[in-house]
């Protein structure tokens, strides 16, 4: 295992999207590890490490609220932005019009607390800088966990859903877990994340101007929450695909 952390963090509202939900957006009770690892992100990412969740604590009681979201159909194309940018081609086309837009409902968490405790391992992808090393990125992401720094806003699963407070602790303090998540409770089959067909490598071999693939398979597993601790080291190998 590789260099270990916990955080805690908090916020008004989370999503954790469940995949058999086609059409309305409906979360799972708690955080899937792939979200924790894209929020993690946020804080530090580099090609040469891979973030690998062990533990999660879920400290509030699980409450869900019904909204309605605007949601876009379609993207704004990077070519009309850059010809906009430049100057060149007339007026693009680079506005959201009422089409673009539809209404959807959404069960989403509210008031979430998570303690998460992860570690990240070397993936063999290397950079240009030869003192590239554990510790080198060890050091970095403690830095920026302990000053809250991040180079985008982390948020907990969909992107409206920012992070309201992200904290470096020691320990968690898990006699702030709610009473009402005390015992055992199967969560059933979750996503666990995607295994994507490139392997997290761009297919044609350049970091400068990368170009990933979006084929991926969901893997899932089925962890319990035990006093509102999910131990997701023990069930990583009960993973499916």
């Amino acid at each position: 295992m590789g260099y270990g952390f916990k955080i805690i963090v908090d916020g008004d509202n989370a999503c954790f999207t469940r995949p058999e939900m086609k059409v309305e957006r409906v979360s799972y009770d708690v955080p899937t590890p792939s979200a924790l690892e894209g929020m993690i992100k946020s804080v530090y990412w580099k090609p040469s490490i891979r973030y690998v969740i062990d533990k999660i604590v879920v400290f509030n009681p699980i409450r869900f609220m019904n909204i309605r979201r605007n949601e876009v159909k379609n993207k704004v194309s990077l070519s009309a932005v850059t010809s906009a940018m430049n100057g060149r081609g007339g007026v693009p086309e680079i506005f959201i019009s009422p089409e673009m837009i539809s209404q959807r409902a959404g069960m989403i968490l509210k008031d979430v607390r998570y303690g998460v405790e992860f570690h990240f391992e070397m993936t063999g992808l290397r950079s240009d800088h030869e003192d590239e090393c554990e510790e080198k990125h060890y050091n970095i992401l403690l830095r920026r966990l302990r000053q809250g720094q991040c180079f985008r806003q982390p948020v907990l699963g969909c992107r409206e859903f920012s992070v309201r407070s992200l904290r470096l602790v020691d320990r968690f303090p898990l006699d702030e877990i709610s009473p009402e998540l005390y015992g055992d409770i199967d969560l059933g089959y979750m996503l666990y994340g995607l295994k994507y067909e490139d392997n997290d490598m761009p297919i044609n071999n350049d970091w400068n101007d990368p170009v990933f693939s979006d084929r991926a398979d969901p893997v899932f597993y089925r962890p319990h929450m035990i006093d509102g601790v999910i131990d997701v080291a023990a069930y990583r190998r009960d993973i499916r695909c």
